[in-house]
Protein backbone atom coordinates (compact mmCIF):
# COMPACT_ATOMS: atom_id res chain seq x y z
CA UNK A 1 0.00 0.00 0.00
CA UNK A 2 3.25 2.57 -0.34
CA UNK A 3 1.60 3.43 -3.59
CA UNK A 4 -1.06 5.62 -1.01
CA UNK A 5 0.23 9.36 -1.37
CA UNK A 6 -3.13 10.46 1.29
CA UNK A 7 -4.80 9.00 3.67
CA UNK A 8 -8.79 7.57 2.20
CA UNK A 9 -11.25 9.61 4.21
CA UNK A 10 -14.30 7.54 5.58
CA UNK A 11 -17.56 8.81 6.63
CA UNK A 12 -19.39 6.01 8.62
CA UNK A 13 -22.68 6.51 10.30
CA UNK A 14 -22.79 7.36 14.24
CA UNK A 15 -24.89 4.57 15.21
CA UNK A 16 -24.37 1.28 17.01
CA UNK A 17 -25.46 -1.08 14.18
CA UNK A 18 -22.36 0.01 12.90
CA UNK A 19 -19.51 -1.18 15.21
CA UNK A 20 -19.31 -4.30 14.08
CA UNK A 21 -18.24 -2.86 10.96
CA UNK A 22 -15.73 -0.29 11.62
CA UNK A 23 -14.73 -2.01 14.52
CA UNK A 24 -11.65 -4.11 12.17
CA UNK A 25 -11.40 -0.14 10.82
CA UNK A 26 -9.81 1.19 13.90
CA UNK A 27 -7.50 -1.30 14.53
CA UNK A 28 -4.77 -3.23 12.93
CA UNK A 29 -2.62 -1.76 10.09
CA UNK A 30 -5.56 -0.14 7.68
CA UNK A 31 -5.82 2.06 10.57
CA UNK A 32 -3.01 4.24 9.64
CA UNK A 33 -4.23 4.30 6.28
CA UNK A 34 -7.36 6.08 6.97
CA UNK A 35 -8.87 8.47 8.34
CA UNK A 36 -12.65 7.71 10.31
CA UNK A 37 -14.92 10.09 11.20
CA UNK A 38 -18.90 9.79 12.41
CA UNK A 39 -22.15 10.96 11.65
CA UNK A 40 -25.70 10.79 11.33
CA UNK A 41 -27.20 9.48 7.92
CA UNK A 42 -28.03 12.41 6.12
CA UNK A 43 -24.61 13.82 6.94
CA UNK A 44 -22.88 10.57 5.48
CA UNK A 45 -24.59 11.21 2.33
CA UNK A 46 -23.70 14.83 1.98
CA UNK A 47 -20.11 14.18 2.91
CA UNK A 48 -19.41 12.07 -0.39
CA UNK A 49 -21.65 14.09 -2.27
CA UNK A 50 -19.41 16.91 -1.93
CA UNK A 51 -16.46 14.96 -2.19
CA UNK A 52 -15.30 15.28 1.43
CA UNK A 53 -15.10 12.00 1.55
CA UNK A 54 -13.46 9.27 -0.34
CA UNK A 55 -15.68 6.58 0.82
CA UNK A 56 -18.38 6.67 3.03
CA UNK A 57 -21.50 4.20 4.79
CA UNK A 58 -23.95 4.94 2.49
CA UNK A 59 -27.71 5.56 2.60
CA UNK A 60 -28.76 3.74 -0.26
CA UNK A 61 -31.73 6.49 -1.19
CA UNK A 62 -28.54 8.91 -1.70
CA UNK A 63 -27.30 6.00 -4.04
CA UNK A 64 -29.69 8.25 -6.49
CA UNK A 65 -27.57 11.25 -6.18
CA UNK A 66 -24.46 9.94 -7.16
CA UNK A 67 -23.34 10.58 -11.11
CA UNK A 68 -20.62 7.54 -10.14
CA UNK A 69 -20.24 5.27 -7.65
CA UNK A 70 -18.93 2.30 -6.17
CA UNK A 71 -20.08 -0.07 -4.12
CA UNK A 72 -16.90 -1.32 -2.47
CA UNK A 73 -17.41 -4.39 0.42
CA UNK A 74 -19.17 -7.12 0.71
CA UNK A 75 -20.63 -5.66 3.79
CA UNK A 76 -23.93 -3.42 4.88
CA UNK A 77 -26.27 -2.18 6.74
CA UNK A 78 -29.86 -4.14 6.41
CA UNK A 79 -32.46 -6.56 7.83
CA UNK A 80 -33.85 -9.49 6.98
CA UNK A 81 -37.13 -8.71 8.68
CA UNK A 82 -37.98 -7.05 12.25
CA UNK A 83 -34.86 -3.91 12.50
CA UNK A 84 -35.89 -2.99 15.65
CA UNK A 85 -34.20 0.55 15.30
CA UNK A 86 -36.49 2.36 12.03
CA UNK A 87 -40.12 2.29 13.32
CA UNK A 88 -43.02 4.38 13.05
CA UNK A 89 -43.81 5.28 17.38
CA UNK A 90 -47.69 6.29 18.09
CA UNK A 91 -49.63 6.33 21.07
CA UNK A 92 -52.55 4.72 18.67
CA UNK A 93 -53.03 2.59 15.67
CA UNK A 94 -52.21 3.02 12.13
CA UNK A 95 -55.72 4.27 11.58
CA UNK A 96 -55.72 7.06 13.93
CA UNK A 97 -52.41 8.44 13.15
CA UNK A 98 -53.25 11.80 11.84
CA UNK A 99 -49.60 13.36 11.64
CA UNK A 100 -46.10 11.95 11.47
CA UNK A 101 -42.76 13.73 12.76
CA UNK A 102 -40.06 12.15 9.69
CA UNK A 103 -36.72 11.91 11.49
CA UNK A 104 -33.94 14.69 9.79
CA UNK A 105 -31.50 12.14 10.18
CA UNK A 106 -32.09 9.64 7.26
CA UNK A 107 -33.77 10.36 4.39
CA UNK A 108 -33.88 6.64 2.93
CA UNK A 109 -36.03 5.92 6.24
CA UNK A 110 -38.31 8.29 4.68
CA UNK A 111 -38.55 7.10 1.73
CA UNK A 112 -39.13 3.62 3.11
CA UNK A 113 -41.76 5.05 5.33
CA UNK A 114 -43.61 6.63 2.34
CA UNK A 115 -43.80 4.04 0.34
CA UNK A 116 -45.27 1.77 3.24
CA UNK A 117 -47.85 4.35 3.95
CA UNK A 118 -49.48 4.50 0.69
CA UNK A 119 -48.83 1.62 -0.60
CA UNK A 120 -49.17 -1.46 2.27
CA UNK A 121 -50.91 0.05 4.71
CA UNK A 122 -53.41 2.77 2.88
CA UNK A 123 -52.75 5.38 4.93
CA UNK A 124 -52.48 8.86 4.65
CA UNK A 125 -51.63 11.61 7.39
CA UNK A 126 -49.39 14.95 6.81
CA UNK A 127 -46.25 14.22 7.21
CA UNK A 128 -43.76 16.67 9.09
CA UNK A 129 -40.55 17.46 8.79
CA UNK A 130 -39.23 17.16 12.17
CA UNK A 131 -36.01 18.97 14.15
CA UNK A 132 -33.97 17.93 16.87
CA UNK A 133 -36.32 16.90 20.06
CA UNK A 134 -39.14 15.89 17.88
CA UNK A 135 -39.70 13.05 20.00
CA UNK A 136 -41.55 15.08 22.59
CA UNK A 137 -44.47 15.47 20.36
CA UNK A 138 -45.02 11.98 19.82
CA UNK A 139 -48.25 11.88 21.42
CA UNK A 140 -51.77 11.02 20.70
CA UNK A 141 -53.01 11.22 17.15
CA UNK A 142 -49.00 12.39 16.54
CA UNK A 143 -46.68 9.44 15.58
CA UNK A 144 -42.82 9.68 14.49
CA UNK A 145 -40.44 7.79 12.44
CA UNK A 146 -37.34 7.25 14.50
CA UNK A 147 -34.12 5.60 13.86
CA UNK A 148 -31.11 4.93 15.34
CA UNK A 149 -30.21 4.34 18.83
CA UNK A 150 -32.90 6.71 19.59
CA UNK A 151 -35.39 4.41 18.56
CA UNK A 152 -33.83 1.72 20.52
CA UNK A 153 -34.82 3.93 23.13
CA UNK A 154 -38.55 4.70 22.69
CA UNK A 155 -39.25 0.98 21.96
CA UNK A 156 -40.19 1.30 26.21
CA UNK A 157 -41.50 4.95 26.12
CA UNK A 158 -44.41 3.90 22.99
CA UNK A 159 -47.48 2.13 23.14
CA UNK A 160 -47.41 1.02 19.46
CA UNK A 161 -44.44 0.25 17.49
CA UNK A 162 -44.53 -0.47 13.67
CA UNK A 163 -40.86 -1.80 12.34
CA UNK A 164 -40.39 -0.66 9.33
CA UNK A 165 -38.07 -3.61 7.94
CA UNK A 166 -41.17 -6.16 9.18
CA UNK A 167 -43.50 -3.97 7.10
CA UNK A 168 -41.15 -4.15 3.93
CA UNK A 169 -40.52 -8.02 4.42
CA UNK A 170 -44.32 -8.64 4.58
CA UNK A 171 -44.80 -6.29 1.92
CA UNK A 172 -42.30 -7.61 -0.67
CA UNK A 173 -40.75 -10.49 0.75
CA UNK A 174 -37.41 -9.07 0.15
CA UNK A 175 -34.84 -8.26 3.12
CA UNK A 176 -34.03 -4.27 3.17
CA UNK A 177 -30.68 -2.58 2.56
CA UNK A 178 -30.36 1.02 4.61
CA UNK A 179 -26.50 1.60 4.29
CA UNK A 180 -23.65 0.33 1.85
CA UNK A 181 -20.03 1.28 1.68
CA UNK A 182 -19.61 3.30 -1.47
CA UNK A 183 -16.83 5.06 -3.08
CA UNK A 184 -17.26 7.76 -5.74
CA UNK A 185 -14.46 7.00 -7.51
CA UNK A 186 -12.69 3.91 -8.49
CA UNK A 187 -10.01 2.88 -5.55
CA UNK A 188 -6.73 1.43 -5.72
CA UNK A 189 -7.78 -2.48 -5.67
CA UNK A 190 -5.51 -3.84 -2.99
CA UNK A 191 -6.78 -1.10 -0.32
CA UNK A 192 -10.29 -2.46 -0.89
CA UNK A 193 -9.48 -6.01 -0.39
CA UNK A 194 -7.91 -4.58 2.97
CA UNK A 195 -10.99 -2.64 3.86
CA UNK A 196 -13.07 -5.59 2.97
CA UNK A 197 -11.07 -7.73 5.54
CA UNK A 198 -11.19 -5.10 7.95
CA UNK A 199 -15.26 -5.38 7.55
CA UNK A 200 -14.88 -8.98 8.20
CA UNK A 201 -12.76 -8.99 10.98
CA UNK A 202 -15.91 -7.39 12.78
CA UNK A 203 -18.38 -9.11 12.16
CA UNK A 204 -16.77 -11.85 13.12
CA UNK A 205 -16.49 -10.67 16.70
CA UNK A 206 -20.13 -9.49 17.14
CA UNK A 207 -20.55 -11.28 20.86
CA UNK A 208 -17.35 -9.23 22.09
CA UNK A 209 -18.28 -5.73 20.59
CA UNK A 210 -21.47 -5.91 21.99
CA UNK A 211 -20.11 -6.77 25.31
CA UNK A 212 -17.91 -3.62 25.05
CA UNK A 213 -20.98 -1.25 24.88
CA UNK A 214 -22.68 -0.15 27.61
CA UNK A 215 -26.33 0.06 26.86
CA UNK A 216 -29.21 -1.28 28.61
CA UNK A 217 -32.12 -0.25 26.92
CA UNK A 218 -31.52 -2.99 23.96
CA UNK A 219 -29.94 -6.42 23.86
CA UNK A 220 -27.10 -5.56 21.36
CA UNK A 221 -25.41 -9.00 20.86
CA UNK A 222 -29.69 -9.97 19.71
CA UNK A 223 -29.69 -6.45 17.76
CA UNK A 224 -26.36 -7.31 15.97
CA UNK A 225 -26.54 -11.17 15.10
CA UNK A 226 -30.49 -11.04 14.68
CA UNK A 227 -32.42 -7.42 13.62
CA UNK A 228 -29.21 -6.57 11.93
CA UNK A 229 -27.59 -8.55 8.65
CA UNK A 230 -24.47 -7.66 7.56
CA UNK A 231 -23.55 -9.61 4.62
CA UNK A 232 -23.98 -8.07 1.78
CA UNK A 233 -25.34 -10.39 -1.56
CA UNK A 234 -27.02 -10.88 -4.64
CA UNK A 235 -30.31 -10.83 -3.03
CA UNK A 236 -29.93 -7.76 -1.12
CA UNK A 237 -27.95 -6.55 -3.87
CA UNK A 238 -31.31 -6.95 -6.16
CA UNK A 239 -33.66 -5.04 -2.89
CA UNK A 240 -31.66 -2.09 -3.37
CA UNK A 241 -32.01 -1.90 -7.10
CA UNK A 242 -35.94 -2.55 -6.38
CA UNK A 243 -36.45 -0.09 -3.59
CA UNK A 244 -35.02 2.66 -5.63
CA UNK A 245 -37.14 1.70 -8.59
CA UNK A 246 -39.69 1.85 -6.35
CA UNK A 247 -38.95 5.95 -5.38
CA UNK A 248 -38.21 6.62 -8.85
CA UNK A 249 -42.02 5.06 -9.70
CA UNK A 250 -43.43 7.21 -7.15
CA UNK A 251 -40.98 10.22 -6.76
CA UNK A 252 -40.41 9.92 -2.90
CA UNK A 253 -38.67 12.57 -1.01
CA UNK A 254 -38.50 13.80 2.22
CA UNK A 255 -40.72 17.32 2.74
Amino acid sequence: MDELKDKIKIAAVSYLNTKPLTYGLERGDIKDLIELDFYYPSEVAIRLLENKADIALLPVEALLSLNEYHIISDFCISTEGEVASVCLFSDVPLDQIQKIYLDYQSRTSVALLQILLYEYWNISPVLVKATEGYETKIAGPAAGLIIGDRALKQRKKSAYIYDLGTAWKAFTGKPFVFAVWVSNKQLNKAFIEIFNQANKEGVKNIKLIASKVDFSEYDLYDYFSRNISYELNEEKKEAITYFLKRIKEFKLSSP
